[in-house]
C-alpha cells in the first residue's frame, strides 16, 4: 500500500497507459516505484514546434505543450532516428525527466536527433495509482500492460503460415508494406491477425494494420513491455504468435520493429529456432539498395532466412528494384506503388495464392 495521495486532474493519457483505463482524474502517490512500466503523471514544463504530439489511448494524436498534465510510462529508448534515453535509478516527485516518444514513453534522454529538437521537459508529480481490491481504498503503482509477459512462453503457431517483416533500420517502411500486404489479402478473402513483435510502445502501427484489414492486433505494449530488448523478443514473438493463432486467421503477419542490427531483440527472434520454423515468409524492407544488399546477406548467412521480397524506399523506382532483382535474386516491389503485387508474392510464397478476382 502506498502513502500520500491526492487526486489530479489530467490532460492528456498517452497509450503506453491504454490498458489501466484511467480517467481524467487520477489518484497520484509520491512513493514512485523507479521501474520500467510504471506509469506516472508529469507535468510538461517546456514547448516544442517539432515532434510534438502525443498518442492518446483513443489512438488520436493530440499536441502537447507547456503545461500540460500528461500520463506516461517510464521505459528506455534507443532509436536510431529519434531519442536514447533510460530509467532513472531513483525517481522522486519534483524530478525532471524526459518524453522520449510519443507513445509517452519517460525518462531520462541521453542523447537526441537534430531532426526532432531537444525532448519535452516534464516535472514528475507521481506515480498514478489502481485500486484493485473491492471495496477497498488500498492503491498500489499502476503499471502499462493488461497482464504480465511469461518469460517461458512455449510456442504453437497450430500451423497458420506466418509472415513477418524485418527492416534494416527504424522507418524502412516496414509498416506501410505490411499494410499493403494485408489489404490486398484482406482483398483475396482472407482472414488476417497482425501484431508488432518489437520496438517502443506506440499503437500506431498496429491501428494502421487494422485499418488496412486485419481482425484482430496486438502489440507487446499489452503484455506490460514498454520497450523491448532481447532479453524479452522472443518470448513476446512467442506468446503472441501462439494467442493470435488460437483464433484461427488464415495467416499472421507481424512487424519487426527497428532494424536487424538495432537493439530491441530482432537478432534474438530470429536467431530462435523455434521462431524460424514457424515462419512462412520474411519480407525485407530497406532504406537503398546497399541496405537491401547487406540485409538479405544477414537474413541468409546469420539467420538461414531466404527473404521472399524486398521493399521500402530502396524500390521506389525501377532502378532500386532492377538492381535488387539482378544482383541479389530476390523479388522487389514497392509498397506504395506496387502493393498488390508485393501482396500477391507473398501469398504465392506462403502458399496462400487464390484464384478469386483481385
Amino acid at each position: 500500500m502506498v502513502s500520500g495521495m491526492r487526486s489530479v486532474v489530467v490532460d492528456k493519457v498517452a497509450s503506453v497507459a491504454q490498458a489501466c483505463g484511467l480517467s481524467h482524474e487520477v489518484r497520484i502517490s509520491t512513493d514512485i516505484p523507479s521501474e520500467e512500466g510504471v506509469v506516472i503523471v508529469v507535468e510538461v514544463l517546456t514547448n516544442k514546434s517539432t515532434y510534438n504530439t502525443l498518442e492518446l489511448t483513443s489512438g488520436r494524436m493530440a499536441k502537447v505543450g507547456k503545461g500540460d498534465i500528461v500520463v506516461g510510462a517510464l521505459g528506455h529508448r534507443k532509436a536510431l532516428f529519434g531519442y536514447s534515453g533510460h530509467v532513472p535509478p531513483s525517481l522522486q516527485a519534483g524530478d525532471v525527466i524526459q518524453m522520449l516518444n510519443i507513445g509517452g514513453v519517460l525518462g531520462i534522454c541521453d542523447s537526441i536527433n537534430p531532426d526532432k529538437g531537444k525532448p519535452f521537459d516534464c516535472r514528475v508529480l507521481g506515480v498514478a495509482l489502481r485500486f484493485p481490491y473491492l471495496g477497498e481504498r488500498i492503491g498500489v503503482p499502476a503499471r502499462a500492460g493488461h497482464r504480465r509477459l511469461d518469460a517461458a512462453a512455449k510456442l504453437d503457431s497450430r500451423q497458420v503460415p506466418v509472415v513477418a517483416l524485418a527492416g534494416t533500420c527504424m522507418e524502412a517502411g516496414k509498416t506501410a508494406a505490411a499494410c499493403a500486404i494485408i489489404s490486398r489479402m484482406r482483398h483475396r478473402g482472407l482472414v488476417i491477425d497482425a501484431f508488432k513483435a518489437t520496438g517502443v510502445s506506440l499503437r500506431r502501427d498496429i491501428l494502421a494494420m487494422e485499418d488496412a484489414g486485419a481482425r484482430r492486433s496486438a502489440i507487446f505494449t499489452d503484455l506490460g513491455i514498454v520497450t523491448t530488448t532481447r532479453a524479452n523478443g522472443p518470448a513476446l514473438t512467442r506468446t503472441m504468435l501462439t494467442e493470435l493463432s488460437a483464433g484461427k486467421p488464415d495467416v499472421i503477419v507481424f512487424e519487426l520493429g527497428d532494424g536487424i542490427l538495432g537493439t530491441y531483440g530482432v537478432d534474438a527472434i530470429l536467431e530462435c529456432p523455434d521462431i524460424r520454423a514457424a515462419l512462412t515468409g520474411v519480407v525485407l524492407s530497406a532504406n537503398d539498395p546497399v541496405a537491401a544488399w547487406g540485409g538479405v546477406k544477414l537474413l541468409r548467412d546469420r539467420f538461414g532466412i531466404e527473404p521472399c521480397a524486398v521493399t521500402g524506399p530502396s524500390t521506389d523506382n525501377q532502378v532500386g528494384v532492377e538492381i535488387i532483382t539482378t544482383q541479389m535474386g530476390v523479388p522487389a516491389f514497392n509498397a506504395m506503388s506496387a502493393g498488390a503485387a508485393l501482396g500477391d508474392r507473398v501469398m504465392e510464397a506462403v502458399g496462400l495464392a487464390r484464384d478469386s478476382a483481385a
